[in-house]
């Protein structure tokens, strides 16, 4: 056992039968099992969170067809890497089987260019890439490599599954099997639970609790759920800023508000401002939401957001964060109406799409002397000078005479 290797590392299953977990994928008689089994693979581009599993299943991939196994880091790597692993790949020396999985981890990160390169070797089967990333593929891979793979989505992994590969690790000679362990299984659920679906932190967290905890008189490392805590420090969120997550979670948090539960609002504001979300990003879509789906059903909605806007760019963190609850509550609980939404963006079609004709030339402007020779301004009515401060005229171009834009909902005031 290379202690130098992590414990994650170390019990990476070999074979389909050993991997834990994404059932959906990888279970008996699921596609991407039979498409192993049968050595029919084609490329892959593997999307999940961190921890659950890319890179073992991409090992696992290699090790049941017995290619050759390249492994490359996007981070690290460049377009001379790639020329060098499609080199080895098609020396018969080095390759007899003359097929080979290049496995790129990260691939998000390669640019276009690097992007490209790989392109002509995926499309005539010198290799077969199978790509990890955390990011959303139809956003940072080159379509032209998406349409050539299959795109496999991967979720986090459950607390049961986590659990198992835990109680593996433990028996498990090339993992924690030559040590004498005491934890009980309600120990290794908080770990597997704390983990938040990501095996590899259970796994490191596990590993410190041992590797930090003197033997007892007996001989017996026993790791209490106060070591276990302390290794795992705290829950894993799983959230990242500047990832997929993050888009993910804001368009939670606002469909929360928009469906008037308020709860749903407070929790993905809180998952945002742990992850470490700018607030006054948070309250501009506060803003926005009460603008959009609040509307009319309730216009001091558009002054609280606004003004908590205000309040959290002067005040900031962490006391921000009791403003901009108090403003997605108040957002959240308010009627809803997207009156002037739909007016507007229909307004803007039509505007963009016709030939609306010209204003009237009663309601246009005539500022110097002259104009009105021309008929600008001739025959206004100006509503004030008549009862109730109304007077009947035309407004619309003649062409968009009885277009009606402001269509007013149950819940408008």
């Amino acid at each position: 056992m290379d202690l130098n290797q992590p414990l994650a590392f170390r019990v990476r299953p070999k074979t389909l039968e050993e991997f834990i977990g994404q059932e959906h994928i990888v279970g008996k008689d699921k596609l991407l099992y039979r498409t192993i089994k049968a050595d029919r693979l084609s490329s892959l581009i593997l999307w999940g969170p961190p921890g659950c599993g890319k890179t073992s299943l991409a090992k696992v991939i290699s090790e049941t067809t017995k290619y050759k196994f390249t492994k490359i880091n996007a981070v690290t790597s460049g377009v001379s890497d790639i020329k060098k692993a499609i080199e080895e790949a098609d020396n018969p020396l080095l390759n007899p089987s003359g097929k080979c999985i290049l496995f790129i981890d990260e691939i998000h990160r390669f640019n276009k260019l690097q992007q490209d390169a790989l392109l002509p070797f995926v499309e005539d089967g010198t290799v077969i890439l199978i790509g990890a990333t955390t990011e959303n593929p139809y956003f940072e891979v080159n379509k032209a490599l998406i349409s050539r793979s299959m795109v496999i989505k991967l979720e986090p992994l459950k607390k049961e599954d986590i659990f198992k590969i835990l109680k593996n690790a433990l028996t498990n000679k090339e993992g924690l099997g030559t040590y004498n362990i005491k934890i009980s299984d309600e120990t290794l659920e908080t770990i597997a639970e704390v983990s938040n679906g990501d095996v590899r932190t259970a796994l490191n967290g596990l590993e410190i609790a041992v590797l930090t905890t003197k033997m007892n008189s007996d001989g017996v490392i026993e790791i209490t759920n106060e070591i276990a805590s302390q290794s795992l420090n705290k829950r894993k969120a799983m959230f990242d800023k500047s990832g997929d997550s993050h888009y993910d979670n804001i368009s939670a948090f606002i469909k929360s508000m928009r469906g008037s539960d308020a709860d749903a609002a407070i929790f993905y504001l809180a998952r945002a401002l742990n992850g470490g979300e700018d607030p006054v990003f948070l309250a501009r879509r506060i803003v926005i939401c009460a603008s959009e789906d609040v509307g009319l059903a309730n216009p001091n909605a558009l002054v609280v957001a606004t003004s908590a806007m205000q309040a959290v760019t002067m005040v900031g963190m962490p006391e921000a964060r009791i403003i901009l609850a108090e403003a997605a509550v108040y957002v959240a609980n308010s009627k809803k109406s997207n009156t002037s939404y739909n007016a507007i963006n229909k307004a803007l079609e039509d505007v963009s799409s016709k030939d609306t004709g010209t204003i009237p030339m009663h309601i246009r402007n005539a500022p110097a002397e002259g104009m009105q020779d021309f008929g600008y301004g001739e025959g206004y009515k100006y509503p004030h000078d008549f009862p109730g401060h109304w007077v009947e005229q035309q407004y619309l171009p003649d062409k968009m005479l009885g277009t009606k834009y402001v269509i007013k909902g149950e819940n408008d005031i």
